[in-house]
């Protein structure tokens, strides 16, 4: 999957625990557990908003984009 969660970065840039910033945005650690692995298939923009306001960043902040290689 060429999308990589980087919301370990953003987490350890406010000093923050996936756990703290599951209970602000009334989230379960687990689906907050499942997002960072990247094991989810979609998120919310509710709840990408909602992580947005409590780490003051940007949607572009918690995920990324690699595209996978040609071959070549």
């Amino acid at each position: 999957m060429p999308i990589k969660v980087t919301l370990d970065a953003e987490l350890q840039r406010a000093g923050m625990t996936g756990k703290e910033l599951a209970q602000a945005i009334d989230l379960s650690e687990t689906q907050m557990s499942l997002f960072r692995s990247g094991k989810v298939k979609g998120i919310r923009f509710a709840t990408l908003a909602a992580m947005c306001e409590v780490l003051g960043c940007k949607p572009g902040d918690l995920i990324d984009f690699e595209p996978e290689g040609d071959g070549g």
